[in-house]
């Protein structure tokens, strides 16, 4: 079975626009990560800028002693909350 030139040419060029499409939607995806990755990286130099402004060192505060119980009052308040936002969204949906 013998494929003629023109057969050939037209499968080289199917395959190339095929390629073609795949960057387009590569870049696509890429230029979509570097915006999150972008709007990421912003949301956390609002912070720190916050934290450099307050003259805050986050290390040093949580080197204090009583500060692995305030992170754990927290986790526990946080907990306590979530399941009332749980419960109220199950209420809601009956």
């Amino acid at each position: 079975m013998s494929v003629s030139n023109g057969q050939l040419q037209s499968e080289v060029e199917a395959e190339n626009a095929r390629l073609h499409a795949r960057i387009a939607a590569l870049e696509e995806e890429l230029v979509e990560t570097q915006a999150r990755a972008n709007a990421a990286v912003a949301k956390w130099q609002e912070r720190v800028y916050w934290l450099d402004r307050w003259h805050l060192d986050l290390n040093a505060l949580m080197r204090r002693p009583g500060a692995s119980e305030f992170r754990a009052g927290l986790r526990a308040f946080r907990a306590v909350g979530r399941a009332f936002r749980r419960a109220k969204r199950g209420l809601q949906r009956s």
